[in-house]
């Protein structure tokens, strides 16, 4: 009897200290309960969803509805002073000037030359960036999806850049790619002589995508992984047991049944290309020249870092791009529900 008496004493000191621990919790609900119970009684339980979606219905305005109202009367106004008040309205003259082109594929028959050539550029990016992002993905997913020795921590590998700021993605690459970097350094004993890598055209634009591809491909293999592993394992089977060969078993069951993730993937690789920023100016400045400026980066100098700023003219084109962005939000969620339904009827 006193060896059990000695066992029970832990637990009940544990439940004291849990309780004690859990006092100020159980006291401020209990405030908290007092006014929600009464809000319940005025208004009824349909009333309380009001209550609970009205701190997130006042950030969503104060930090989203609000910015985007007032970027919209930024760009019907002209000038380089910040407040409206000091502004003159000029109406849709920032939008003629972002058309007034000869021909929109020459940015220099432009009246905003460098928005055009900034468009230019991050087209090119958009199409190079996302086309390696989906093969990269849909490789890194593959093998990850492999019976691989210490599998999990592989997988925390490749996700591991996406965790990383994109100021420090580029700092780091930027170190690496500069004329004294790593690159040169590893390069050095085969021969090769010290090279400014970001100083060319070329490999500027190389290394923006590799690098924004480099940070963001662990999210996009880690849904790419989700259906593989979704896919039945029994359709391998049959498949190799009528001796089929790798590729045809991608072709005919891999690709098909992980054709929605792909696609989800791919709209969502556009979003983040077209909104390409942080990394791509730490890493260049947009340089050389204007090689590496992409949409985002006019909107910012013109607005905030030029000496010659113009507020209004970059919330114009910066309508433009939300325009863009949502029209391809529109589509994800359009595909999104499509696949929802094709699955609910399969």
């Amino acid at each position: 009897m006193t060896a059990k008496t000695v066992s029970s004493a832990p637990p009940v000191k544990k439940t004291s200290l849990r309780q004690a621990l859990l006092a100020p919790v159980r006291l401020a609900m209990g405030l908290i309960d007092i006014p929600m119970r009464a809000w319940q009684k005025l208004t009824g339980l349909n009333g309380m969803a009001g209550v609970l979606l009205a701190p997130n219905m006042l950030i969503f305005t104060v930090f989203v509805l609000l910015p985007l109202v007032i970027n919209f009367i930024y760009s019907t106004t002209s000038g380089s002073a910040i407040f409206l008040q000091n502004r003159t309205y000029v109406g849709a003259d920032q939008y003629r000037i972002l058309f007034d082109c000869g021909s929109y594929l020459d940015p220099s028959t432009c009246a905003a030359d460098t928005f055009w050539a900034a468009v230019r550029n991050t087209a090119v990016f958009v199409v190079f960036q996302v086309t390696a992002m989906l093969i990269a993905a849909l490789a890194t997913a593959l093998i990850l999806n492999r019976e691989l020795s210490n599998r999990g921590f592989w997988r925390a590998v490749f996700f591991f850049p996406v965790l990383l700021s994109p100021v420090v993605v580029g700092l780091i690459w930027k170190w690496i790619l500069q004329r004294e970097g790593l690159l040169n350094f590893a390069l050095s004993p085969f021969g090769f002589e010290p090279f400014s890598w970001l100083s060319d055209r070329f490999w500027a634009f190389f290394f923006a995508v590799f690098v924004s591809v480099w940070a963001h491909m662990g999210f996009y293999a880690l849904i790419l992984l989700a259906g593989l592993q979704a896919i039945p394992r029994d359709l391998y089977e049959a498949a190799a047991m009528d001796s089929a060969g790798p590729i045809r078993i991608f072709r005919r069951i891999t690709l098909p049944l992980l054709m929605p993730n792909l696609i989800v993937v791919l709209v969502l690789a556009l979003i983040r290309a077209v909104q390409i920023f942080d990394e791509v100016f730490v890493l260049t400045g947009g340089g050389p020249g204007t090689s590496t400026m992409y949409i985002t980066q006019y909107i910012y100098e013109t607005g905030f870092a030029s000496s010659l700023r113009n507020p209004g003219l970059a919330s114009a084109a910066s309508i433009l791009m939300g325009i863009v962005l949502v029209i391809l939000t529109l589509i994800q969620l359009g595909v999104s529900s499509r696949n929802e339904k094709k699955g609910a009827r399969q």
